[in-house]
């Protein structure tokens, strides 16, 4: 396959996995669990899941083992959006196209159906059958995801940012924010796959997935930042130029256009220098690496 066929594949398994751990919006409480389908099901890349997909296959694991997991790093990531864009967070009307979950709901259902998104990735990883008959690994892809979801991942990362509208961050302290907010998930979906396939925490093939994610997370951040001055609002799914208007701290106004530019393509050379020793087992992997610093939206 190639990288759009891939994509396509990848997406449908985990949309499909989604939606069969999903509640049923008939059934009561009726507005919750039609804002948790809206949440999760209403588009989006993929790029986690894809990731926990491609790991697992350079490590010579097959998809059905990973589906539970790449569903479970899918609904962290919706979850953490629909809090996002609360009016005490980030406050926007717009994602993917469409009214984000409390525009088109309302904040207690958007609050309460990111709450359940949250609780039901961990649901998936400890008791989705398929992942590992081994409960120590269980136990560590639970480990992964619930770090990089709180106070030393997402959690903090977001804190870190709302705290920082309006003040002066230095390079490092953007990295290091963003490594919390945005690269915290993506390590996590190269980690899970590795934890699930048996890999030592410790080992040389964990360590280079891990630094290769740290790479893509970081890539994945400056590409929305560039995006976010050359794009436009419908291309992008989102309000284009919110960042600017909130007066946050980025890699355009920290490195200029260029400079950020050409930190991606640093950032995604050492991430591609990474997967040297895995060979074409790692192609797909490569591909993302690509995509995610090419990537128009």
């Amino acid at each position: 396959m190639d990288f759009k066929q891939a994509l396509a594949h990848y997406q449908e398994r985990v949309n499909a996995t989604i939606e069969r751990y999903l509640p049923d919006p008939q059934q009561a409480p009726e507005a919750l669990h039609s804002a948790m389908h809206y949440s999760a099901t209403g588009g989006g890349k993929r790029v986690r899941p894809l990731l926990c997909y491609a790991t697992a296959e350079a490590l010579g694991q097959s998809a059905e083992q990973v589906d539970g997991a790449a569903a479970a790093l899918e609904l962290i990531h919706a979850y953490s959006l629909v809090h996002d864009d609360l009016p005490a967070m980030d406050d926007d009307d717009l994602r993917r196209g469409q009214a984000t979950c409390h525009i088109a709901f309302d904040e207690a259902t958007a609050i309460l159906a990111g709450d359940a998104l949250q609780t039901l990735a961990f649901d998936i990883l400890a008791s989705d059958q398929a992942l590992t008959d081994d409960p120590a690994r269980r136990l560590r892809a639970v480990k992964v995801l619930a770090s990089a979801s709180g106070v030393d991942g997402m959690v903090g990362g977001q804190a870190i940012d709302i705290a920082a509208e309006g003040q002066q961050l230095t390079l490092d302290q953007l990295k290091r924010m963003h490594a919390l907010k945005t690269g915290a998930l993506i390590r996590a979906s190269v980690q899970i796959s590795a934890a699930l396939a048996g890999e030592a925490e410790n080992g040389d093939t964990y360590q280079r997935l891990s630094r290769y994610a740290e790479c893509i997370g970081l890539a994945f951040q400056i590409r929305d930042d560039i995006l976010d001055v050359i794009s436009d609002t419908q291309t992008l799914g989102k309000t284009q130029g919110a960042d600017e208007a909130h007066n946050k701290p980025t890699y355009t106004s920290l490195l200029g256009l260029e400079g950020a530019k050409q930190h991606a393509i640093d950032t995604h050379a050492e991430a591609i220098a990474c997967l040297e020793p895995f060979g074409e087992r790692a192609q797909l992997l490569k591909n993302i690496a690509d995509y995610i610093v090419e990537r128009a939206h």
